[in-house]
């Protein structure tokens, strides 16, 4: 049966309308993106076949494009709208990020760091640069490395620091293998970088480390 022809309470579109996107399940989302399904199977059939076929949504949303478009029902066309909508939202959270003070918005912070560095496939080492008023500045990417280590030069952070005219920094890196635990170097790097801007006044408040989970905060560890 056609999703046209269900009783309007249970199509996924006026699901959403009336109740909001909350009330959705993964296969009525995402049939919401897909908009059409496949000869004899509707949008929600064909979401419940790829959510399947994939493991999960998270799954689905981290496929680059060969592994997207392998699976029936999608193609370059829906992965280049997937990505616009993810970098629409990834845009959403650092609009919301930059409207205040980034320690009393610490859920806001990491949420906003997930989104950019928990899908990567190779290690990304980061930066918040913060005004005195502890309001972001800029993000940015500052050194990639394998999926294992990235190399970081301390010297290419306080230059960045410095143009930016930055008094605080938050550090951020991913680890691709999703386990947030900080190693001993990530240890000696932050300490590092503590002690190098520290001589230029520039305050590292902390470093959060990016897995599969919740990120972990070097600051609430008392690592720094």
């Amino acid at each position: 049966m056609a999703i046209t022809d269900w009783p309007e309470a249970e199509r996924p579109r006026e699901k959403l309308l009336a109740q909001g996107a909350g009330a959705l399940s993964d296969a009525e989302l995402l049939a919401i993106f897909l908009r059409t399904g496949l000869p004899g199977c509707s949008a929600v059939d064909l979401a419940r076949r790829l959510l399947a076929g994939f493991g999960s949504l998270r799954a689905l949303l981290q496929a680059d494009l060969s592994t997207f478009s392998a699976h029936a029902g999608l193609g370059p066309a829906k992965y280049a709208h997937l990505q616009a909508v993810l970098e629409m939202g990834r845009r959403h959270l650092f609009e919301d990020l930059k409207r205040g003070d980034a320690l009393t918005s610490p859920g806001t912070v990491r949420q906003f760091l997930r989104s950019r560095l928990a899908a990567l496939p190779h290690e990304v080492f980061a930066c918040l640069f913060l005004d005195s008023q502890h309001r972001v500045i800029a993000f940015e990417e500052l050194f990639r490395g394998t999926i294992d280590s990235a190399s970081v030069y301390p010297r290419e952070v306080l230059k960045r620091a410095l143009a930016l005219n930055a008094a605080a920094l938050i550090l951020t890196h991913n680890h691709p293998s999703g386990v947030a635990e900080p190693s001993q170097a990530d240890l000696q790097l932050t300490r590092r970088l503590r002690d190098s801007l520290a001589l230029l006044d520039i305050r590292v408040l902390d470093h959060l480390v990016i897995g599969d989970g919740e990120p972990v905060s070097m600051a609430e560890r008392g690592l720094l």
